[in-house]
């Protein structure tokens, strides 16, 4: 394992004094004088006035603090899906999340206006707030709506994003008044694309964005476009009745160009599966994940291909920027789920940042975007009654519990070949059944199958990794800024030793290195007096890391929290799998100072920490 270790020095200034005498030229002294008479005692002065008290002085300390101080438990029988993406209403100080696990999709509504800054006693197994839900609509349109995906407020108006019960079948925005009196109303549903994943207003609150995934079915044979949909919002208060839509199609000829760019586009292009041939255009490849938007640009994560759309939004035009990869090298990996922390550092080892959330600021006038790099591939399955015909209808594998697997661009890197001799052979190569994880570290990391053969040899020369495993600024160039580096998995490893990389449904330690690792998912980014803090939520590990980006030129790390008991065989206990995040303002917020939101997905639990300033 090699750590980076800090060595720190510390100096003694030394000052040296010297007294110079010197020699005159004088006539010899005369003789000494008789002793004259004391001098009468001079009278005392009067006493002087004690000088005022100075100022305190400052607290030399930096950054800020997390204590939690509000935790909500949803759908607790069943809370895989009950608390995922989570949005704050200033005016009724009340908490909106997303609820999937229930037999309908709801909007759970918590009030914490008598929050108080108060941290939680036992913090892991009780809460002290409660919900109620908003029961959402399902039939709009002549459609049937199964599945909320995200929620977005601004002032008196809410947004949800609904898709549709087949694929191929656009989804809705439902909207809501009546948020600030905590009395949502249903006011109106508007058609968008394909899938709408993430929802978002500008801030403005003049327009709302969406981003329209548009995954196929299992088998490609239906395969709709990605987009962004943009919907007005009048001045009445009320959204336009038909969307905008912004696609891809213009890129359709340009791909060549985008993957030179670092944009990738695994897909079964060329093959037939279940007796159709494939042939995917960019736009079909193209997946819009989430949206972060100023009032003059969206800029949208494109996450399985490694890319990232911006959308001038004065005429709605738009281009793509490839985000390239991450080289590993110099920096401390553990790809190898041993049970043990074991880090080491790798040649001809890189990863695609795949960012899930994604958030922007203001530098200097400038903006930059902040990216929280989880990583992500394809899998797809269709029904198959056996192996023989999966395979002989184009399936690349048969799983009695999935179907027939119709593409994946996953493998373990011990399935890849490579050159006789060469570094990758010696780390990842090997027998396939060989679990010496010390003469074999990397051959059970999940890498790119479509990706590394550099030279077109037929040999892999590079491992490509899914997920940066960090967080990123970036400027609108799409040039890096500032990565975390490996700082997330040192630090979860130097406090919680061999419980590192846990999983976030079961306590097995070291259960996730080879798997993108702690998948940072979630992420805040909000003001703290004068200074600018971005709050990354960890899916796996279920942490949260807290660092000062105020100057994007010099970010800090300031402090790791975790509300999860990861003892090694135990039911996991807290908060577990951070999926959405609401940064509040000291302003907004009941309590004197700012409070980070976050919706647990696993664990079903909307937790509130407060940050306080050190």
């Amino acid at each position: 394992m090699s750590l980076n270790k800090k060595l720190k020095y510390s100096f003694l200034a030394l000052f040296i004094g010297a007294t110079l005498s010197g020699c005159g030229l004088d006539g010899d002294d005369g003789e000494t004088g008789a002793t004259g008479t004391q001098g009468s005692q001079g009278e005392a002065g009067a006493p002087g006035s004690d000088g005022a008290d100075g100022s305190d002085g400052q607290d030399a300390s930096l950054g800020v603090s997390l204590r939690i101080i509000g935790r909500a438990g949803l759908n607790q029988a069943s809370p895989q899906g009950a608390a995922e993406i989570v949005q704050y209403n200033a005016a009724s100080q009340s908490i909106y999340a997303i609820n999937s696990a229930g037999a309908a999709p709801t909007v759970e509504i918590i009030d914490i206006s008598g929050l108080t800054s108060v941290e939680l006693a036992n913090p892991l197994n009780t809460g002290n707030l409660t919900s109620t839900q908003l029961v959402l609509e399902t039939s709009v349109n002549g459609k049937t709506l199964v599945g909320a995906n995200s929620i977005a407020i601004s002032g008196d108006l809410m947004a949800v994003a609904m898709e549709a019960d087949a694929v191929g079948v656009r989804g809705e925005v439902l909207f809501y008044n009546g948020i600030d009196s905590g009395t949502p109303n249903f006011l109106s549903s508007v058609e968008v694309g394909f899938l709408p994943d993430m929802v978002t207003f500008t801030p403005d609150g003049g327009r709302v964005l969406v981003a329209n995934e548009g995954e196929p079915n299992g088998d490609y044979s239906i395969d709709p476009e990605g987009s962004v949909s943009v919907i007005d919002i009048l001045i009445n208060g009320e959204p336009e009745q038909t969307a905008d839509e912004v696609t891809f199609t213009s890129f359709n000829a340009n791909q060549a160009d985008l993957e030179a760019d670092g944009v990738v586009f695994p897909n079964p292009s060329g093959r037939t599966i279940n007796g159709n041939l494939i042939s995917t255009t960019v736009a079909q490849d193209l997946e819009p994940e989430y949206i972060t938007a100023n009032d003059e640009f969206a800029y949208v994560a494109l996450q399985e291909n490694n890319g990232l759309a911006v959308i001038d939004l004065s005429d709605n035009s738009v281009s793509i920027l490839g985000l390239g990869v991450k080289d590993w090298s110099g920096l401390d990996f553990d790809g190898a789920e041993d049970g043990t922390v074991s880090f080491d550092q790798y040649e001809d080892l890189v990863a695609l940042y795949q960012p899930d959330t994604i958030g922007q600021y203001q530098f200097r006038g400038a903006t930059f975007i902040v990216t929280a790099n989880e990583g992500d591939s394809r899998e797809y399955f269709f029904d198959s009654p056996d192996e023989a015909t999966c395979l002989a209808a184009g399936g690349q594998a048969f799983d009695a519990g999935d179907g027939c697997l119709s593409f994946s661009d996953e493998t373990q890197a011990r399935n890849l070949t490579f050159a006789v001799g060469s570094n990758l052979e010696t780390i990842a190569g090997g027998d396939p059944e060989d679990t010496n994880f010390a003469a074999n570290p990397l051959g059970r990391l999940n890498v790119s199958s479509e990706l590394g053969d550099d030279n077109n040899d037929g040999t892999t020369d590079r491992l490509f990794a899914f997920g940066g495993r960090s967080f990123t600024i970036w400027d609108t160039n799409g040039l890096v800024v500032y990565d975390s580096g490996d700082d997330f998995e040192r630090i979860s490893a130097s406090i919680h030793g061999n419980e590192f990389n846990n999983d976030n449904d079961e306590n097995a330690g070291d259960s996730r290195s080879a798997n993108r690792g702690p998948e940072p998912e979630a992420l805040a980014v909000g003001a703290v007096g004068d200074r600018t803090f971005a709050f990354i939520g960890a899916e796996r590990m279920s942490g949260i890391f807290v660092y000062d980006v105020t100057n994007p030129f010099n970010v800090q790390f300031v402090d790791y929290v975790i509300n999860r008991d990861t003892t090694e065989g135990a039911a996991p206990q807290g908060d577990l799998g951070p999926e959405g995040m609401a940064f509040v303002s000291a302003t907004d917020s009941p309590t004197p100072n700012a409070l980070l939101v976050v919706g647990n997905e696993v664990s079903g639990t909307v937790s509130v920490w407060e940050v306080v300033p050190n």
